[in-house]
């Protein structure tokens, strides 16, 4: 039994339910997004080669097949290939593709409609950087990716603040421990290094673009004493901030 197909253009077709997969379905060249819809494991996957031998084994219940030059035309690039977790926004439209009941030929239509929807949504995901990889910790749900990230963006924008992995923590809705080991893992990075990253950087550039007191400076940086903020800049950079900045003005 082959899956149920809607052929949404000449150059897009969408596979739904359970069954052998039918060559014929797939454009020259195609690429596949599979869609795994149910909780908690709810998944989307890009496949960069797209066959029906190569795909036979993927047991989601929903397949976009589409070639590769309508995606290249329309969306500009393709992603990386990958399994990611799905958010609810995708869910949301995979599960209106797959479970729709109303009759036909309404069904047909609606199918078709959000199958370009959903489509268009993934590769919106794609381009926001908005899909978090499965492959990197497969301990860490969705929502703990999402509090992970807004990890993140609180130490990119409140850097020159007193952060502590613990206030981080509470702000985002994590304990310590889960923070501190699915931020190595989703960024190859600890919260203290990105918060040493972001202080020292905006050190450098205050340092070459301001008269500003050294001292001023290491405090506006979040180090609560001059020292600790010489200690720091000394080991990111090899020099202490006022050799930096006499060397700067001395080129």
């Amino acid at each position: 039994m082959n899956r149920e197909l809607i052929q949404v253009s000449p150059e897009m077709n969408a596979l739904i339910g359970a069954g052998s997969l039918d060559p014929s379905s797939f454009p020259d060249q195609a690429v596949a997004f599979s869609f795994q819809v149910a909780d908690p494991s709810a998944t989307v996957a890009f496949h960069g080669a797209a066959d029906a031998e190569a795909l036979q084994s993927v047991e989601a219940p929903l397949l976009l097949i589409v070639a590769r030059s309508a995606c290249l035309r329309i969306f500009g690039s393709l992603p990386d290939e990958g399994v990611f977790h799905a958010p609810p926004a995708i869910r949301a439209i995979a599960g209106a593709i797959l479970q729709c009941s109303l009759p036909e030929p309404a069904r047909t239509t609606l199918r078709l409609a959000k199958s370009i929807e959903l489509l268009c949504e993934t590769f919106q995901l794609f381009a926001e950087d908005a899909l978090i990889s499965t492959t990197r910790d497969a301990q860490l749900s969705y929502s703990d990716c999402q509090r992970i990230r807004a990890a993140r963006r609180l130490v990119e924008t409140r850097w020159n603040e007193k952060l502590t992995l613990e206030s981080i923590a509470a702000a985002c809705g994590l304990n310590r421990s889960k923070l501190a080991r699915g931020f190595r893992d989703l960024f190859d990075n600890s919260v203290a290094g990105l918060l040493s990253e972001q202080r020292l950087s905006a050190a450098q550039q205050m340092l070459l673009a301001t008269e500003l007191p050294i001292s001023s400076i290491g405090y506006r940086c979040g180090y609560g004493t001059n020292a600790a903020f010489t200690r720091a800049f000394s080991r990111r950079y090899g020099v202490a901030p006022s050799g930096y900045r006499a060397a700067s003005l001395a080129a």
